[in-house]
């Protein structure tokens, strides 16, 4: 899922991708609740049915300071 400048994602509009890995992708975005930048990685679309690599990637998450 390669998400274009402008993209938005609930109050998040993507700025630009900062890269890939092996689970997803990474993107610059701005929160316009907050008016701050943000990074935001979104798991791979083929990935997300698989519910063990969803779970590694939601602790990955929970594990990320903010």
């Amino acid at each position: 899922m390669t998400l274009l400048p402008r993209t938005r994602l609930g109050p998040y509009e993507i700025v630009e991708g900062l890269g890939a890995g092996g689970m997803g992708e990474v993107y610059r975005a701005r929160d316009t609740r907050l008016d701050r930048t943000v990074a935001i990685k979104v798991l791979q679309t083929h990935l997300s049915g698989d519910s063990t690599l969803r779970q590694r990637f939601e602790r990955e998450a929970k594990s990320s300071p903010a």
